[in-house]
């Protein structure tokens, strides 16, 4: 698969579908390589007309590690951020949404409907509010605005998420059910084999778990996007599931009050995760939303 130079690194990405349809990026979320993004999902979004772009973010898979910045402590961080410092991390919610223009750049593409799920929301929010002329559309899903007021994650969530990740092969497939058990979607079946499958994936492409913990720190530092997303002019939809408990479903509804005129989807039973039984309002949804624009 190719990669683009991008920002001063190097991106792996994946299209689908006619190289001419109206292009859709898809961004991922904290630690996820693109193949979260499922092949048969952006093969039927392409098939609805688009072309769709699928890539992993720095310091994940295939594109550029940071493995010389080395690893921040999150909670350093969150302590730096409490306190009203700037703290010192490798890159910034806005470097990763640089990286998003480098590869439109890279593809020839102008203006592109943007979509992104947790993290990927916050770089897809970072990019419509500093470039919003690259934007056509903004789909925020399962993610939120980095408002300090709103409530955090569960702690035993947070404590998991923390928790130093294994590093044997067979330790880290079991490691991924289990978080995916806990942050996943109730009111939907859970394919376990699916999601083994998945991440023996992810980690014989590039297993990575010093660049989650960057990636987390870029999160932390970015700080809040409330104020911007206030005075943002980007057609956007936003999707949440009512049972996420990662990122409560009070981090959609805040981006949705502060963008104006926003449309807010809440799906009932979804939690922090797409399974394939959501697939079809999801699809519909994203496509509902660019289609218009």
């Amino acid at each position: 698969m190719p990669t683009a130079p991008s920002n001063g690194i190097e991106l792996h990405y994946e299209c689908f579908g006619d190289p001419g349809a109206a292009p859709l990026l898809l961004v991922m979320g904290l630690g996820g390589q693109m193949i979260l993004w499922d092949e048969e999902f952006c093969e039927q979004l392409a098939d609805r007309g688009y072309q769709v772009i699928r890539f992993d973010n720095r310091d994940v898979g295939c594109s550029t590690w940071f493995a010389d910045a080395g690893v921040p402590n999150p909670l350093t961080v969150m302590q730096a951020v409490a306190t009203g410092q700037s703290p010192e991390v490798p890159y910034r919610l806005e470097d990763m949404a640089a990286d998003t223009c480098g590869l439109l750049d890279h593809l020839g593409i102008e203006r592109a409907h943007v979509v992104g799920a947790s993290m990927g929301g916050m770089i897809a929010q970072s990019l419509a509010i500093a470039n919003p002329e690259r934007v056509r559309t903004l789909t925020s899903i399962m993610s939120t605005t980095g408002n300090p007021e709103l409530p955090p994650a569960k702690p035993e969530v947070m404590q998991l998420l923390m928790s130093p990740s294994p590093t044997e092969r067979q330790a880290v497939i079991e490691h991924s059910l289990q978080m995916w058990k806990v942050i996943g979607s109730p009111g939907f079946p859970l394919d376990e084999e699916r999601v083994r499958s998945r991440a023996a994936r992810q980690f014989d492409r590039g297993f990575q778990p010093e660049g989650t913990a960057r990636q987390m720190a870029a999160i932390v530092a970015s700080g809040s996007r409330v104020d911007g997303l206030r005075e943002l002019r980007v057609p956007t939809l936003v999707i949440h599931g009512v049972e996420d408990v990662l990122v409560p479903v009070s981090g959609g509804k805040d981006t949705a009050d502060c963008v104006p005129d926003a449309k807010l989807l809440l799906i009932e039973g979804m939690g922090h995760d797409m399974p394939v039984a959501v697939w079809p309002q999801l699809l519909d949804a994203i496509d509902g939303h660019a289609g218009s624009h």
